[in-house]
């Protein structure tokens, strides 16, 4: 499959699962608004989450995937049976790993709570209520790690479809968690019910997709068994990888936590709102950044075994134009129409149109980063396919020191707004030293080709610009109307920005004809890779 293809596969299943995260979040605004138990739901949600992504997704991802590509590609060392055993072995000492880390931080949760959000303390049973809730939804850790490494497998084989579609799983679940906590609460003004109900929903999604990536595994003739965990040689070398890994890979989820210790320290309230604004930022950034380096890791990890360092640099330059050719109209689109998005899809029952308009400001902030988000995504798997987890650390490392020192000047001046800022600034430092580390040894070169063709994106994306602050003040009593009116008006948005930005890119040369093709050409899928995956 090429990158274009696989990139296709997974962002479309991951753009199914944000239509129903958006559902789950436009509920949720609604039914807790900005209050107690909402900002309590967010700790206990982001745990869990902060964790998985920073080592079951970040960490062990990048370390295992080109481990066991290589040993999936290599006949001496047992071919499929050879990397099934590594991944078997792996399994049998990732479940004890994560029994342990898990019931460790339930019984330490008091002090992570305290860590994160000793603020709370001042409100009474807002403490108490994010340690129990928390207690509650850390189980999930474990469940989705393990679907993280069986995606791993099939990542590496190919199959990127089950990996994608396991989120849309999570949000159906908890959409129904969120229901059946609105119906139980009744008319009363009891939200601890619906925050008891999340809870339990997640970890029941975290069952549903473990099941389901099982099932999966299966069915691609995939054979692993949980056995005496032994600590082979290559598990050694794999947690030795997975240690640097763990930041370097992380920067992003780290900053989260971050994020989330000065976000306590403010108002009520204000926790919950950077969570919802981050939605519409996690919306391109997780379609076509988590599309992007999921897809890229295992086949630059192939042309690098190969030798074969020109594939290698045209795959990054493909990532990298089609990472700024999403992301940049992406990221202008969002700002310009910021406040519409943020009243027209979270407005409504107990979210105010206060908390709306500040949620606005604080997506304006995020998305100053979004295409430093993405290109972090294309830049690191350039690193980890080579093995090197050391370098993303020391980056990494000099990231996370500016936005901590960043975070301490600017929210006590501009608030949650000022948080926002900082992380999308020091997103942007971060992508930039590593680009600067890999032309200069020389592992990959920004051509005037590719300069060129973001040069004409960038033009594209000032047209469609100029449309949608034409437009937003135009429709602005429509998206702050009823129902009906919020959905065409902001789909009007959308679709009319989404039309002058691709017409004009392919009238001026911003979209390579030669991807499109790549996206619409079908292909026949191999018989050495088994039977279809009618998932995809």
């Amino acid at each position: 499959m090429s990158l274009v293809k696989n990139v296709g596969t997974i962002g479309a299943l991951t753009l199914v699962s944000r239509i129903f995260g958006f559902a789950r979040d436009m509920l949720l605004a609604r039914v807790l608004g900005a209050g107690l138990v909402a900002d309590a739901w967010q700790l206990a949600f982001t745990l869990p989450n902060t964790f998985r992504r920073l080592f079951a997704e970040g960490a062990f991802s990048v370390a295992f995937v080109p481990m066991y590509t290589r040993r999936l590609a290599d006949p001496e060392r047992g071919g499929e049976a050879g990397a099934d055993e590594f991944a078997g072995d792996v399994l049998s000492v990732f479940v004890w790993v994560l029994l342990g880390f898990t019931a460790l931080c339930i019984l330490a949760m008091p002090g992570i709570v305290w860590l994160l959000a000793r603020e709370y303390q001042d409100v009474p049973g807002k403490f108490e209520l994010s340690v129990w809730l928390s207690r509650v939804t850390f189980p999930y850790l474990g469940l989705v790690s393990l679907v993280a490494m069986l995606s791993g497998v099939l990542n590496a084989r190919s199959r990127f479809a089950p990996g994608a579609f396991v989120p849309v799983l999570l949000n159906i679940v908890m959409i129904g968690g969120i229901v059946t906590g609105w119906y139980l609460r009744g008319q009363s003004d009891d939200d601890l019910v619906v925050g008891w109900a999340l809870a339990i929903s997640l970890v029941v999604a975290g069952v549903a997709q473990l099941a389901y990536m099982w099932w999966a595994m299966r069915r691609a003739g995939v054979r692993l068994a949980v056995k005496r965990p032994r600590f082979t040689p290559e598990v050694k070398r794999l947690l030795m990888l997975m240690l640097p890994a763990t930041f370097g890979a992380g920067i992003y989820q780290i900053s989260q936590l971050v994020d989330t210790f000065f976000a306590t320290s403010l108002p009520q309230g204000s926790l919950s709102l950077l969570k919802y604004a981050d939605r519409l930022n996690q919306m391109p950034l997780g379609i076509f950044g988590i599309a992007l380096g999921t897809a890229i890791l295992p086949m630059l990890a192939r042309h690098i075994q190969s030798g074969d360092k020109g594939e290698a640099q045209r795959l990054q330059a493909n990532a990298v134009e089609i990472a700024t050719l999403l992301c940049l109209p992406s990221a202008v689109a969002l700002s310009i129409c910021a406040e519409a998005f943020t009243t027209g899809i979270f407005q409504g029952g107990r979210m105010t149109p206060e908390d709306t308009a500040i949620m606005g400001n604080i997506v304006v902030a995020l998305v100053c980063g979004l295409p430093a988000y993405v290109l972090i995504k294309v830049f690191q798997p350039a690193f980890f396919s080579r093995e090197d987890t050391r370098t993303p650390v020391w980056v990494a490392a000099f990231a996370l020191a500016v936005n901590i020192a960043l975070n301490f000047y600017v929210v006590p001046r501009y608030g949650i707004v000022g948080l926002a800022g900082a992380t999308a600034f020091t997103a942007t430092l971060n992508v930039l030293t590593l680009y600067t580390i890999l032309q200069l040894r020389g592992w990959f070169a920004f051509t005037g080709k590719l300069a060129s063709r973001i040069a004409r994106q960038i033009v594209a994306t000032g047209a469609m610009a100029a449309l949608l602050v034409w437009l937003v003040p135009l429709l602005e009593p429509y998206w702050r109307g009823n129902a009906f009116e919020r959905v065409w008006s902001l789909g009007a948005l959308c679709l009319s920005g989404a039309v002058v930005f691709f017409a004009l890119a392919l009238l001026i040369g911003a979209l390579d004809k030669d991807l499109v093709r790549q996206l619409t050409r079908r292909r026949a899928v191999p018989k050495a890779e088994g039977p279809p995956n009618l998932s995809e």
